[in-house]
């Protein structure tokens, strides 16, 4: 049996989720009032891909 090696080309969704992550990590800590909001804007920023796309869908009025 012959073995196939398939080779990944071009992953760098990675990269950009982590640049993005720090982003709004440095964001939401540096808005935030309190130790609770701190904590609140670590737990969006995990989710900052899902505030874009809402955004944007409301922004184009879908």
């Amino acid at each position: 049996m012959k073995k196939t090696v398939i080779y990944s080309c071009c992953n760098s969704g990675g990269a950009v989720y982590g640049f993005g992550f720090i982003g709004a990590v440095i964001y939401y800590i540096s808005s935030a009032t309190g130790f609770w909001n701190g904590v609140l804007g670590i737990l969006k920023a995990l989710v900052w891909p899902a505030f874009l796309v809402f955004e944007l869908l409301q922004f184009l009025g879908a």
